[in-house]
């Protein structure tokens, strides 16, 4: 009797599994049942199967789908509006926009508009950091991004309004506002904004709760050297040795850390804290150069980030995965300063570790969530292939991506998405922003 699946990826002419050789097959079918990838098999042994849905593959990449673990989804809406700035008048500028227009409505719609942009360029989770959360989430699960958010916290009371109580009370009930919105499994957040917009009292009684309930604690740190230099002024500690001198490092995710020294790339090692690397809008703003291979060197995890709209203009991974390649081979004036397998790893399943959804998502392996996104090979960008991880760091574009699914669903297909209507959304995107 042949085995039923609901879904066959049939024919994969290349795919990058990034499991732990990064191992490259060829001519293959991805067998997928109840969300999980259930077998990867010769595409000649096809017929042995059953299947509901055959997804032809036999001139396309697959891969996983792309992680993105620094980002603020709703700011698509704030595209464009703070140009040629530094961090600090980026700030000034998008904080006064962000009370004109991001309130719940508007915070909802724009996810919906990034939670698109995001699939459709093969980013199939991300790392989220945005007020009123719970819309965000609400928005970009509609759309069928796997999202992880959580409340946001600073000393001051934000555009969204909320004082410091409120906020702790948001966080203690965030997990029964993940349960009731759905979605794809997520872990718990918690997110002070950084160092400098929350106390060190506060940041601590954020991360006992955080380690309390299990959650991810996840904020900005060293993102240029005025931040650093108003930290030590204040505190006279750079920001990693802020937190950790607070216990604020369990279970941690550092976004930027651009400025870094030898004794915080220490504390980070070894308090297993991961590093989300945004060289689009470091390189935008002008806050320097994340120095990746003296964290890989070190043995910290390291993954990618688009960052905001707002900052970096896009949710473009494939972009972001260039950015960091090139960056680190002019930095360090060496050419192989960070692999190209090490790249795609950091834009996958070290993503994946970041999240603490390793086991579960990053890599095409059996018995692994089917979070995959399909590259069309019939480009002239993209003839001959040569080395395929070369190949998505330094050819492929988010063009590219025809098929993307989250949790074994197809929520596009053929560059359309399956849940919603691009066009509504569109529309009411632009309705918004003329408020």
């Amino acid at each position: 009797m042949s085995q039923k699946v609901d879904l066959v990826l049939h024919g994969v002419q290349i795919a990058l599994t990034v499991n732990k050789k990064s191992e490259i097959l060829r001519n293959v079918s991805i067998l997928i049942k109840d969300k999980k990838i259930v077998d990867i098999i010769s595409s000649k042994q096809i017929d042995s199967f059953e299947f509901e849905k055959l997804i032809d593959c036999s001139h396309h990449l697959v891969m996983p789908g792309l992680i993105n673990t620094h980002t603020h989804t709703p700011m698509t809406l704030l595209r464009g509006i703070a140009e040629d700035v530094d961090l600090q008048g980026f700030l000034e500028k998008v904080w006064a926009e962000e009370a004109r227009i991001m309130n719940e409505k508007g915070t909802y719609i724009g996810a919906k508009l990034g939670a698109l942009e995001a699939l459709l360029g093969g980013t199939t989770c991300t790392l989220d950091m945005y007020l009123h959360p719970h819309m965000v989430h609400k928005g970009a699960v509609e759309v069928g991004l796997r999202h992880a958010i959580g409340p946001v916290f600073f000393d001051f009371e934000g555009p969204d309004g909320l004082n410091w109580e409120k906020r702790i009370e948001y966080l203690r009930n965030w997990q029964n506002v993940i349960n009731e919105i759905g979605g794809a499994k997520i872990p718990l957040v918690a997110q002070p904004h950084s160092t400098y917009t929350v106390s060190p009292e506060n940041l601590a009684q954020v991360a006992k709760i955080s380690q309390e309930i299990g959650a991810i604690f996840n904020t900005h740190i060293s993102e240029n050297q005025k931040e650093n230099d108003d930290v030590f002024s204040k505190y006279q500690k750079s920001p990693t040795k802020v937190l950790s001198d607070i216990n604020a490092l369990d279970n941690a995710v550092f976004a930027h850390a651009v400025k870094l020294n030898d004794e915080d790339r220490e504390i980070i090692y070894k308090k297993e804290v991961s590093l989300c690397h945004c060289p689009g809008s470091n390189l935008k703003l002008a806050s320097g150069a994340f120095e990746w291979k003296k964290a890989k060197d070190k043995g910290i995890n390291v993954s990618l980030g688009t960052d905001g709209c707002s900052s970096s203009n896009d949710l473009d991974m494939f972009n972001v995965m260039r950015q960091a390649a090139n960056l680190a081979k002019l930095i360090n004036e060496d050419p192989a300063a960070v692999s190209v397998s090490e790249v795609v790893r950091a834009a996958t399943i070290n993503g994946a570790k970041t999240l603490g959804l390793e086991d579960l998502i990053g890599s095409i392996e059996v018995g692994k969530e089917a979070d995959l996104i399909v590259l069309d090979l019939d480009q002239p960008h993209l003839v001959p292939s040569g080395d395929p991880h070369a190949l998505i760091v330094y050819a492929a574009g988010r063009s590219d991506v025809v098929h993307v699914l989250v949790a074994g669903d197809p929520v596009i297909v053929d560059r359309v998405p399956t849940k919603v209507d691009k066009d509504f959304i569109l529309t009411e995107a632009r309705n918004h922003i003329r408020q």
